[in-house]
């Protein structure tokens, strides 16, 4: 590949160069910027992550991936990290050009002949062990460096899960870890649309029933005829927060499951998940409040 897009920057603020090899994670079948060899690119397009760890690891491997004088454009809203574009890029050493247009930054610069503290920046947002979470995880990634507390939640309550399933938005395979330890679980697909997280899952869920899936399930739903579905949907999308998300996994769980099939999810007191499970399934129960969130089991119709 001669040059990468990681993201989906505005076209209007930074044209992406023809031909340019999509590499973000969140894009099923992308390439991975990270397989790119070293020196090997003549330009990168990165709409920057929010997360500071995840920015710099990607501007790193960009920088890595880059030839000597290879042409690298940064761009992020100004309150999602974009304000520090310039100054983390001078770090690396290089000489940037930045501006703004709307809420963006935009920083554009040459890779500099030896980058400073590059292997430093993709140390610190690679593939790592958090304490305060104890399984294979990364910057990026759902809460990559702590237990969610929500799926902890539920978690307590996949108690009587039988035959085929799903975790749905599986992370880094916590909810799935507690699924299979019901013996009468048969097989598990682990779901998400992060080729980190499905990564970090296959190196924490050591289990021959386990399967692994990385998918878009606003696009489809790709599994059918399971008998059970556990999950924690997303509610957020490009850091704003999207209700219409999780009502459609709702939506996609219970067109994956049988008739008479097994939901149970996850979800902040907040959200308004109470109709969208009542038109698609025949019967709704609040299984568990507490610590902000409700635990809901739904079976089809």
């Amino acid at each position: 590949m001669a040059a990468v897009v990681y993201g989906a920057p505005p076209p209007e603020l930074a044209p992406v160069p023809a031909g340019a090899v999509q590499a973000s994670p969140l894009v099923p079948g992308a390439a991975a910027l990270e397989d790119a060899p070293d020196a090997s690119l003549d330009e990168a397009v990165v709409a920057a992550p929010a997360g500071a760890l995840e920015r710099r690891y990607v501007l790193a491997q960009a920088l890595r991936a880059l030839k000597g004088g290879g042409r690298l454009t940064a761009l992020a809203p100004k309150d999602r990290g974009g304000l520090r574009l310039k100054a983390e890029l001078e770090a690396f050493g290089c000489q940037v050009e930045a501006g703004g247009r709307r809420h963006w930054r935009v920083a554009a610069c040459r890779r500099p002949d030896a980058p400073a503290g590059r292997a430093t920046a993709i140390a610190e947002g690679g593939p790592q062990v958090p304490p305060g979470l104890g399984l294979a995880s990364q910057p990026g990634v759902f809460s990559w460096d702590r237990p969610d507390p929500g799926t902890a939640l539920l978690a307590r309550h996949v108690g009587g899960l039988a035959g085929a399933g799903a975790d749905l938005g599986c992370g880094v395979g916590v909810l799935a870890l507690a699924a299979l330890a019901e013996p009468a679980v048969t097989r598990l697909a682990l779901v998400d649309i992060d080729r980190r997280a499905v990564a970090a899952a296959r190196r924490n869920v050591a289990d021959p029933r386990a399967s692994f899936l990385q998918a878009d399930l606003r696009e489809a739903a790709p599994l059918a005829g399971l008998d059970f579905v556990a999950m924690n949907p997303p509610f957020h999308l490009d850091g704003a927060e999207d209700r219409t998300l999780g009502q459609l996994f709702i939506r996609r769980a219970a067109a994956m499951l049988r008739r008479g099939g097994l939901c149970r999810l996850v979800a902040n007191v907040a959200l308004p998940y109470e109709t969208p499970l009542r038109e698609a399934f025949a019967a709704v129960t609040l299984l568990d409040q507490a610590h902000g969130y409700k635990v809901y089991e739904a079976r089809k119709r």
